[in-house]
Parts: structure tokens; C-alpha cells; sequence
């Protein structure tokens, strides 16, 4: 079987040309990785599996050899809406031939990154399951990346990577033109009111278990400047905290304090639960239990901006702080990927919106996040953005903390694939909704 190694799935259309020239048999492998050490009979089962299934494109589980350690490394399905550039397929993958040169013929742009990622979206569209996981370890490959998933988290919006992904932008585009998932800007809508709210903004704290941090981000909330005639408030849900944070709310008496019963509700329910709420105010503007805002003007810019442009969808900038506030790489995230023409199709390849988030009310009592712990905010924000404008701030406005407790701080292999496959399936029920 014949093997062509790239450096990478950031790769040039001419490399992948210079491949497609060089295939002489009906089916090759792509590796991602040079030293590659096979399981025991693993490319003949690749082999047969294809043949079996009919299908384009195989890729496997895969141990990662970490610090001289054999690590399990299992990858995830392929679904219609693993659109992400960095979906993870492994570093070897067998290709059918044939759709191999029929998918890099039918991309017109000369690429220089986005090559191989045009490559197998295109693949993607030729058969049903045209590319098939085969859930069997089948190879070794050394990993020289050791960060932790929360350092790696931020990577796709460093700006020393802005270049690659213009390029990703342009690929999923066509993409979803040839499909018809795309979206026209023309069509999206503007807001009308018609409820009366209490005050004009509030700020939705959600938390658990956060007793060192929550104190910080009440007192940011309740420090805010906001000018008449506009007003705001402070909504703070416990979620069956046990540690000393019920304590430290009920120190605040300014703010309203929900406390949540002993069903099931993570963080999504407790988002909830507050807009819901008849005290909540026209704009529902998030701020996390352990984060903070980087200024007092925080709500009155999202206030005029909604108030403004009558979106239904407010997102700001932040920067990535210590839990001291001190700036951490990359600094600056601003999400300069969303454009007011295309953003809401690009969104589908992304992999967050962007922080602090602000929402209209009576919209978003209209379709609610979903009850999960991870990934409720992308749900809404891919929702919204199908149907009505979303605005944004270009400054910094809100402090993202790491530390040690961050639910992304350092998830293992088996909690990074279980979110990436879930807003894989939120990226393809939206993608079904657009194309329906």
C-alpha cells in the first residue's frame, strides 16, 4: 500500500496535487506523523474494513506514546457536522483513490492551509458514511505536544494563527454553499419587543462549588456604573453548592439569590431557571462564577450596543488572565474571525463565540439552553445567529481566570471526546436545521 506523509493537517492544495500524482493504486494512507509503528496486521484490517463498508475514508484509535508512556488515545465519530478545521482523525488515514483526486478536483482555490481540510469536506459529501471511524487501536505515534487541554484550548484563536484561518473560513464557505447550509446576512432579522421587563439588563451568575472565586465576581457585577434610564441587577443561582458559597452570596444582599432544587440542572438549567424569572431584565448578560469584568462600564456597552442595533445577540472580548488577574498567552481574544457578513456561517467551524456573552430575554425564553454543563452557550449562540443579527465589542471587557479548578483546566482523553462529539451533534442539528 502506498504512504505519503504530511507535515500536518494544515497542508497546500499543491502538496495534496503533488500526492494525487504520484497515486497508482486504488487506495493509499495519508499520514500526519513520519514514525508510525502499526499494530500487528492493523493495515490489512483498514484494508478490509473499507472494503467491507464501501466507504472513502478510514481512520482509527490510536495510542500516543507521552513522555515514554503508552497512552490509550481513541478518537471520535465522524458526523455531518464535524466541520471543525481540527477535528482530531489520527495521524494515519486511508483514502480511496479515486475520491481522493475526484475531492481536491472539484476545490478551485489554491490553498495554503486549508488543502487538505477542503479535501475531506468535500469527501464527506460523495456517499452517505463516506468517512467511517473504525474504533479498533491500531497504531503507535509519538506526541510531542504535552500541554494540558486547557492550555491547547485557545489555540484556534491565538493571532499568530489568524492567516490558517482565514483560510479554514474560506474552505467551510464553500463548503456550506455546495450543500446549501449557507446563510445570506439579508435575511437575518432584527429585534421587536413586546414584554415589559423590570430592569434593563441583568447579570447572570450561575455557580457551584465556587467559594473562592464567587465573591470576586459579585462584587465585579455589583460594581458596574450603569446610567439612567437604564438599570440592572444581579442574579446569582446556586446549584446545591457545599462548600461555603451559599454563605458568601447570602453576604450580598443587593443581589437576588436563586437556589436550585436537588434535580439535575448544570449550568444550562441554571441559565434557565434565571430567565425565566420574572425579575430578569431585558438583556440577560452572562458572567461566570469565577471570572470577572475588566471594567465598570461592562453592562452600560452592552445596554447601548442592544439598544443600539436590537440584536439578539451581544458578545464582547476578554483576555486570559491568572486568578490574580495577570495576563496569560495569547492575552487578547476577540474572535477577529466573525465578520457581520459571514460569522454566523463560520460559527459552524468554530469552536465558541467568544466571552462575555449578552442575550435579548424575550428571545431567549423562546428556545432556553440546553440542560448541560459544557457547551450550552455555543447551543444558543448557533441557534440565534441562524435567524437575527449578533453584535459585537471589540475591547476588552471581561477577565477569563485560569486556574486549577476550570472545568477545561485539564480534562483527560475520554471527557475531551465526549465535548468534542457533543458540539459535533450541535454543529449537525444546526447544520439539518439550515438545511431544511
Amino acid at each position: 500500500m502506498q504512504v505519503f506523509t504530511i507535515p500536518s493537517r494544515v497542508v497546500s492544495t499543491e502538496v495534496l496535487r503533488q500526492i494525487a500524482a504520484e497515486v497508482t493504486e486504488d487506495k493509499f494512507c495519508l499520514q500526519l506523523k513520519p514514525a508510525i509503528r502499526w499494530i500487528y496486521r492493523a493495515e490489512q484490517r483498514m484494508e478490509q474494513v473499507m472494503k467491507d463498508t464501501k466507504a472513502l475514508m478510514i481512520y482509527g484509535d490510536r495510542f500516543q506514546i507521552l513522555n515514554g508512556e503508552e497512552v490509550p488515545s481513541p478518537v471520535i465519530d465522524y458526523q455531518k457536522g464535524a466541520l471543525r478545521d481540527d477535528f482530531d482523525f489520527g495521524s494515519v488515514i486511508l483514502l480511496n483513490s479515486k475520491a481522493f483526486k475526484a475531492a481536491l478536483e472539484s476545490i478551485k482555490t489554491d490553498y495554503l492551509y486549508a488543502g487538505w481540510y477542503a479535501v475531506r469536506l468535500a469527501i464527506s459529501t460523495m456517499q452517505q458514511d463516506a468517512i467511517v471511524h473504525l474504533p479498533e487501536f491500531l497504531y503507535y505515534e509519538e506526541e510531542d505536544d504535552t500541554r494540558k487541554s486547557g492550555e491547547k484550548l485557545f489555540d484556534y484563536v491565538n493571532p499568530a494563527n489568524r492567516s490558517v484561518q482565514i483560510e479554514m473560513e474560506a474552505a467551510v464557505t464553500d463548503h456550506l454553499k455546495t450543500i446549501g447550509a449557507w446563510i445570506d446576512c439579508a435575511q437575518l432579522k432584527s429585534i421587536e419587543h413586546k414584554t415589559d421587563f423590570p430592569v434593563t439588563a441583568s447579570v447572570i451568575i450561575p455557580c457551584r462549588n465556587r467559594a473562592k472565586t464567587i465573591g470576586d465576581a459579585i462584587r465585579s457585577a455589583l460594581s458596574q456604573e450603569v446610567k439612567a434610564p437604564y438599570s440592572y441587577n444581579v442574579i446569582v443561582v446556586d446549584d446545591n453548592s457545599a462548600d461555603g458559597t451559599v454563605d458568601i452570596i447570602k453576604s450580598f444582599p443587593e443581589v437576588i439569590y436563586i437556589a436550585q432544587d436537588k434535580s439535575y440542572h448544570a449550568i444550562g438549567g441554571n441559565w434557565n431557571i434565571a430567565i425565566h424569572d420574572p425579575r430578569c431584565g431585558k438583556y440577560a448578560i452572562q458572567l461566570d462564577s469565577d471570572d470577572t469584568y475588566s471594567g465598570t462600564d461592562t453592562v452600560q456597552r452592552f445596554i447601548e450596543l442592544f439598544e443600539e442595533g436590537h440584536f439578539g445577540m451581544v458578545i464582547g472580548s476578554y483576555q486570559l488572565t491568572d486568578i490574580q488577574g495577570h495576563p496569560l498567552p495569547p492575552g487578547k481574544i476577540d474572535h477577529a474571525e466573525w465578520t457581520d457578513t459571514n460569522g454566523f456561517n463560520n460559527a459552524l467551524r468554530i469552536n465558541g463565540l467568544g466571552a462575555p456573552r449578552g442575550f435579548d430575554t424575550e428571545l431567549l425564553r423562546t428556545m432556553d439552553f440546553p440542560t448541560t454543563k459544557y457547551g450550552e452557550d455555543y447551543a444558543v449562540g448557533l441557534r440565534i445567529c441562524r435567524e437575527y443579527k449578533l453584535g459585537r465589542i471589540w475591547d476588552v471587557l471581561y477577565n477569563c481566570r485560569r486556574w486549577s479548578d476550570n472545568s477545561d483546566a485539564n480534562c483527560s482523553i475520554e471527557q475531551m471526546n465526549r465535548n468534542n462529539w457533543y458540539k459535533d451533534r450541535l454543529r449537525t442539528i444546526e447544520l439539518n436545521a439550515r438545511l431544511s
